[in-house]
């Protein structure tokens, strides 16, 4: 297997369709700043097919997912809480 389909999910990432992200938005160590990134992204994109909250946690969701057990507890623990904080920025409950 090459290189390239090895990162796909990289390029997914940092090419998206539907955000044009910040770079280095995931290696934040602050959860607010991430979801406040991601909630501008989502907001400044015109290419998204969802509604920003959607596409702001479908994004970090992926990322998380894709990272997996390559991830330390502590920098899942600041993307988990980033969820939480996006929920909190776009005014949704914990469920949504």
């Amino acid at each position: 297997m090459s290189r390239k389909q090895k990162k796909w999910s990289a390029d997914v990432t940092g090419h998206s369709d539907a955000l044009d992200l910040e770079e280095h938005v995931f290696e934040k160590d602050d959860p607010k700043e991430i979801a406040a990134s991601l909630k501008r992204s989502a907001e400044r994109s015109d290419r998204r097919k969802a509604r920003p909250f959607r596409s702001a946690m479908s994004m970090l969701t992926f990322y998380i997912n894709r990272a997996g057990k390559n991830l330390p507890a502590d920098r899942k623990k600041v993307l988990e809480d980033a969820k939480d904080e996006l929920r909190r920025v776009f005014g949704r409950s914990p469920g949504d």
